[in-house]
C-alpha cells in the first residue's frame, strides 16, 4: 500500500484491520478441520484449545490501544522502519521455522 502512496498509518490500520477476517476465517477453518478428531485435549473445540484463545484474545485486547497510540505518535518515516523490521523479524523467524521442521 505504502508503494502504491498510501500514507504509513493508513496502511497500518488497514493491515490491522485485516488481519481479523483473516484469523476469523482460519479459526473456523482449525474448528472445522478438527471436529471429527477425538483424542483432543480437554476444552479444544477442533484444533483450537479454548484457554488459549482466551489468553491471546484478552491480550489483544488490551494491548491494542497501545498499539494505536503509539502509532499515531511516531513520525511516518519511523513507523515505516518500525513496521519493516517488524515484518523482516517474523519472515525469518517463519523461514528458519520452516527450514527447521
Amino acid at each position: 500500500m505504502v508503494w502504491c502512496n498510501v500514507a504509513i498509518h493508513n496502511a497500518v490500520a488497514t493491515s490491522a484491520a485485516l488481519g481479523f477476517p483473516i484469523a476469523l476465517a482460519n479459526a473456523v477453518g482449525y474448528v472445522l478441520g478438527g471436529l471429527q478428531l477425538h483424542n483432543t485435549p480437554p476444552y479444544s473445540l477442533g484444533y483450537i484449545w479454548l484457554p488459549a484463545l482466551a489468553v491471546i484474545a484478552c491480550c489483544s485486547i488490551m494491548t491494542a490501544p497501545l498499539g494505536a497510540s503509539v502509532s499515531h505518535r511516531l513520525p511516518g518515516k519511523r513507523l515505516k522502519k518500525v513496521f519493516a523490521i517488524i515484518l523482516y523479524l517474523l519472515a525469518f523467524y517463519m523461514l528458519y521455522r520452516g527450514l527447521t521442521a
